[in-house]
């Protein structure tokens, strides 16, 4: 019985295609291994991942207030400084037509 070419290709590619799909499966599972593993060693367990969530979601909008915060204390300093550069200027202003 010869086979053609034809099956022969395709017999190549379906083990290779099963080759693959194991070689693959193999990494996932090293990877999800060795992810909890280092997880793991810095106490932080696989039933913990919602408090995790929860925690960064926490420090994610405490960034955004200081962030805000920031913002607006860049703002009333420009405005302290305009405000005080006008009233120099209106003085200025004063003295100069009280003369």
């Amino acid at each position: 019985m010869k086979l053609a070419d034809d099956e022969i290709k395709a017999i190549v590619a379906e083990t290779l295609a099963e080759q693959h799909k194991l070689q693959q499966e193999s990494i996932d599972a090293i990877v999800l291994k060795a992810v909890a593993s280092v997880l793991a060693s810095l106490g932080i367990e696989d039933d913990d991942r919602k408090e995790l969530r929860a925690d960064f979601l926490h420090l994610r909008r405490w960034r955004k207030s200081v962030e805000q915060a920031q913002n607006y204390t860049f703002k009333a300093v420009i405005t302290v400084v305009a405000t005080g550069l006008m009233g120099a200027i209106w003085l200025g202003v004063k003295v100069a037509l009280g003369k």
